[in-house]
């Protein structure tokens, strides 16, 4: 597994951070190589990238996920996955949001571009484009504030 992270501060207040970031199908707007992401339920979402000029379509499944706080997923079909995003408060308007990603590269392409470490260039490049965004609208397009509790059995980031 190959590890990605990166964190950025967003001049805005938490829930207003965490809100857009549970906009899952918003993502095309700010995530590079993500064609289309639809939520098929409370905790499962239907993602179609491109990486490397490779169209793939798979399942995650949102394992945890607290307002405010943090959401956890992995993937259940396609290439393996799993991730974390948190959410801290530094100020009543400053938040500090940190993604970790853990992937399995598929292929030469995806080998080459962990090892020149291109995933992690393009993490930092989405959580810059999604600050950009939601400081130039200056609030969330929707929310929500539901809970997805983690599961006991050690599978949860």
């Amino acid at each position: 597994m190959h590890t990605v992270s990166s964190d950025i501060d967003i001049d805005l207040p938490v829930r207003t951070v965490y809100n857009q970031w549970t906009q899952f199908e918003d993502f095309p707007a700010f995530m590079g190589g993500v064609e289309e992401v639809k939520q098929v339920d409370e905790t499962t979402l239907n993602w179609r990238v491109t990486v490397g000029g490779v169209e793939r379509d798979f399942l995650a499944k949102i394992t945890e996920q607290v307002p405010d706080e943090r959401v956890a997923w992995n993937s259940v079909s396609g290439p393996s996955h799993a991730g974390v995003v948190t959410f801290h408060r530094l100020d009543e308007n400053k938040t500090r949001v940190r993604l970790q990603l853990d992937w399995e590269p598929e292929g030469f392409v995806e080998h080459a571009g962990a090892l020149l470490q291109l995933d992690d260039a393009q993490v930092a490049k989405d959580l810059k484009e999604f600050a950009r965004l939601l400081e130039s609208n200056g609030f969330e397009s929707g929310a929500w504030r539901g809970a997805v509790d983690r599961p006991n059995d050690g599978t949860a980031v």
